[in-house]
């Protein structure tokens, strides 16, 4: 299979305040917009997330519980700042990782965390752990 983009949709009743969130501190572009439902793009089409209210009886409100959400960024330590004095708070603090980024961690209005990061060369401890080439 060749996907051509692959994104997460998110049962929840903060589909609004969710959208908002991720308006204001992440510059989302909002693509689709019908009040139960939301498709948001993040600098490209391949980087999307939805969220949306239950609808049908399958649709169960989803759990934010283990699930993180990975954003990659050229400068970890200039996002981090901007978005504390946004009024965020870091419930992961800002550090380096031996396995090769630097990153630290916000929550959502749905308690989905958000894995914020920049790549730095791995230790050598992680280096044989890649498959391709270590960054």
């Amino acid at each position: 299979m060749h996907a051509h983009s692959l994104s997460v949709a998110f049962t929840t009743n903060r589909v609004e305040e969710t959208r908002d969130f991720f308006v204001r501190y992440f510059g989302a572009k909002v693509t689709f917009d019908c009040g139960w439902y939301v498709n948001l793009e993040f600098g490209n089409s391949a980087s999307t997330l939805q969220f949306m209210a239950p609808k049908q009886p399958e649709h169960e409100l989803s759990s934010s519980a283990g699930l993180m959400y990975n954003v990659l960024v050229d400068d970890v330590d200039q996002e981090y700042l901007r978005l504390i004095e946004a009024g965020l708070t870091a419930v992961v603090p800002l550090e380096d990782h031996p396995w090769g980024d630097r990153g630290f961690s916000v929550q959502d209005p749905n308690g989905i965390s958000l894995y914020i990061y920049s790549e730095r060369p791995p230790a050598e401890e992680f280096r044989q752990y890649y498959l391709q080439h270590p960054r």
